[in-house]
């Protein structure tokens, strides 16, 4: 086995984005940066309640519990929409998958907007 790793951290993290480029659909990779973008808002509204204070603490809790349960259920969306995952799920479909991911959106959206007062 001549493996070959990679001498550095910018070298692994260059054949990783080459892999990622190259064996990943577009639709996941849609997926990915709504996940991305999740990620990255749930740890702002964090940062924002560490420096400025949770004095609106419902609406802090609902946009961070908001942005939590989104990251889910994009998590559950790329892993019904996965074909590699095809031996895995049974019945696999990703339509499926998706009217699940919107009925659990809509759902969250409303549980949202309640929980905001």
């Amino acid at each position: 086995m001549s493996t070959q790793l990679p001498p550095t951290l910018a070298g692994a993290t260059e054949a990783l984005w080459r892999s990622y480029s190259k064996a990943t659909a577009p639709m996941l990779k849609v997926i990915d940066m709504y996940l991305a973008y999740l990620l990255f808002s749930g740890i702002t509204q964090f940062v924002y309640v560490l420096v400025a204070g949770n004095y609106p603490f419902n609406a802090f809790l609902a946009g961070f519990g908001h942005a939590v349960a989104s990251f889910v259920l994009g998590v559950s969306l790329r892993m019904q929409s996965n074909p590699a995952n095809k031996d895995l799920i049974p019945d696999w479909n990703p339509q499926r998958g998706f009217a699940h991911f919107l009925v659990g959106t809509v759902l969250l959206q409303f549980i949202a907007f309640h929980f905001l007062g």
